[in-house]
């Protein structure tokens, strides 16, 4: 397997493959989304600025899903932006052959996979950071697992999660209920995970201090020792968010 840093700008990704050609299509695929965003920006900075829902008639396709992603879960479109630059990689990756594909977009991942794959948990305060990991099982359908923090990283949050992740097969909404979940879930509050069924979203796993907060379909949590060599972060390193970690295997 084929582990490489990609680095440009604003995003700070991990690619994992089996095959360079596959690398190189992530590498592609993200640059083209990333194109795409630039250019919504520069015609509408307002996109970019806003915290709230923000739709245009006439989107390009990752600025259309950012958009899709931020209406339902209500906030704004650049809550999605990691997430779905991922996505457009991992496409990329299928279009050129891979079944097996992962691109971590700072904490934000999307991937595809006819292997068994563990991606670690690394959550603020809470016990079990480190400690643990999501053991998937084989995905043939692009997968999102997105995760967003109130306690670790310097992105804007509302709320007091150590971590929320989300996994849903559209990883633009993964990433934007991410952000609207851990703006709004406590301790003794989860009513926003009533707004939850009939969206995107197929699993949600929130850790506050030693609370766990599980809702949906989600995959066996192990436990695991997991280096935090492999977060992924820029040169010299920073923390984006809650993160989660791929390890293959």
């Amino acid at each position: 397997m084929i582990r490489e840093h990609f680095e440009f700008r604003q995003t700070i990704a991990t690619i994992l493959a089996d095959e360079q050609r596959h690398i190189e299509a992530a590498r592609s695929g993200m640059m083209a989304a990333r194109q795409e965003v630039e250019r919504q920006i520069v015609a509408d900075p307002y996109f970019f600025a806003t915290l709230e829902p923000y739709t245009q008639e006439t989107p390009g396709r990752t600025p259309g899903r950012m958009a899709r992603a931020a209406e339902e879960a209500g906030v704004g479109p650049m809550a999605a932006v990691a997430g779905a630059i991922a996505w457009a990689g991992v496409e990329a990756m299928v279009e050129a052959g891979a079944s097996f594909g992962l691109i971590d977009n700072g904490g934000d991942i999307a991937l595809v996979s006819d292997r068994e794959v563990r991606v670690g948990i690394f959550a603020g305060g809470s016990p079990l950071s480190g400690r643990t990991a999501f053991l998937l099982p084989p995905e043939e359908a692009i997968l999102g697992i997105c995760t967003s923090s109130a306690t670790v990283g310097p992105a804007i949050s509302f709320g007091t999660a150590d971590a929320v992740t989300v996994f849903s097969h559209d990883v633009a909404a993964a990433d934007a209920w991410a952000t609207a979940i851990c703006n709004q879930i406590a301790r003794d509050d989860t009513s926003v995970l009533d707004l939850l069924p009939g969206t995107k979203v197929r699993g949600v796993f929130a850790l506050i201090d030693e609370v766990v907060i599980r809702w949906g379909d989600l995959p066996p949590v192990v436990r695991a020792r997991v280096d935090e060599r492999l977060i992924t972060a820029g040169r010299p390193p920073i923390q984006d968010r809650g993160r989660a970690s791929p390890r293959h295997r």
